[in-house]
């Protein structure tokens, strides 16, 4: 008599649930006492962030800063966390921000099963990224709506317009340079080798000087804003080749790899590759002041999403097995906790 196939109980997938979201909680707080209980000396930003939050007594004080950044530090100074719980509280935030990324593109992938799977993929190749060391200790505010770019333009790809404003106008409240990649979102409406022709002009205007020779020419007070803002002795201006072909490298790679994606996944993994390619363009544009890679935050941190799908949907089953990328998590966690003890960024 041949045996009946073994059937899943719900019970056993509900449990299975649960495991991995109280891993993925453990990974988040250890994430939030690192970087919440982090030294005032780790970060270029840290004493500054510090010192706002410490003086914001009054709401509407004259600052610079965005107004949702600004109300947020607020509310946090109200509820009397203190600096450890408002360092805790806006890696928290940023976590939040990852959640609710990956959560837009597994749908954008079409994935109907192991969202938590990819939340963990995309978590632990997002903790062995300097750049989101970056965004956790240094360009904080940039950090906060980096990946609500990335969200609001993936929307503006799929032509939901509501989400494209919402997202964009959260992201812009938390840091204004938002705007520069949501003007540039109007390329998504090309075709495939337009977009690519745009990207390929763009870069070749970037390594060679001409973007910059036109905008002091023809823009003055931008080139002004550019060169002058946040200038320091420690970062030098001018064009940064390397990391205008390291850019570029990750938007080849879902292409180069391709075969090794399934291929009801893989078409759509390239076409998200649009929006970053749309991300990388302002930097082309007036990525050669000082801190010029702040300008490759937001598209550095979706290409680590992007990579996390190519994982969560490889053709090698040993590749993407849930237990071997929650071993994969935990040891990001040891790379994450080295990375910003050292301050290991880009």
């Amino acid at each position: 008599m041949p045996y009946a196939p073994i059937q899943r109980r719900p019970a056993d997938v509900s449990a299975s649930a649960v495991l991995g979201i109280l891993f993925l909680l453990a990974v988040a707080a250890f994430g939030c006492w690192l970087v919440g209980t982090r030294s005032p000396d780790i970060g270029t930003d840290t004493h500054t962030y510090a010192g706002f939050f410490e003086g914001v007594q009054v709401l509407g004080a004259e600052t610079r800063l965005e107004p949702g950044f600004v109300y947020l530090t607020y509310l946090l100074y109200k509820l009397d966390v203190g600096v450890i719980g408002y360092q805790t509280a806006l890696f928290a935030l940023l976590l939040g921000t990852v959640v609710v990324s990956t959560r837009r593109y597994f749908d954008f992938l079409g994935g109907t099963r192991g969202y938590l799977t990819f939340l963990g993929a995309a978590t632990m190749m997002l903790f062995i990224s300097p750049m989101f060391v970056n965004a956790s200790i240094n360009g904080v505010r940039q950090g906060l709506s980096a990946l609500l770019v990335f969200t609001a333009l993936l929307s503006f790809q799929q032509r939901r317009w509501g989400r494209f404003f919402v997202y964009g106008a959260i992201a812009s409240s938390f840091h204004l340079s938002s705007i520069l990649y949501l003007l540039f979102a109007p390329v998504l409406l090309f075709g495939t080798r337009m977009q690519r022709v745009i990207a390929a002009l763009a870069f070749l205007m970037y390594v060679s000087g001409i973007s910059m020779a036109l905008v002091r020419m023809l823009i003055p007070p931008l080139y002004e804003v550019v060169m002058t803002y946040t200038a320091t002795s420690r970062f030098d201006p001018g064009v940064r080749i390397d990391f205008a072909v390291f850019s570029i490298f990750w938007y080849l790679l879902p292409y180069g790899l391709g075969s090794l994606v399934r291929t009801e996944v893989r078409q759509k993994i390239r076409e998200s590759t649009a929006v970053y390619l749309v991300m990388l363009l302002p930097f082309f544009a007036v990525g050669w002041g000082y801190f010029s890679n702040r300008y490759l935050l937001p598209a550095w941190l979706a290409a680590s999403l992007i990579l996390a799908a190519m994982i969560m949907y490889s053709r090698v089953p040993l590749l993407r097995h849930p237990l071997i990328l929650r071993f994969g998590l935990l040891l990001s966690c040891v790379v994450f906790y080295y990375y910003v003890n050292n301050e290991i960024v880009i």
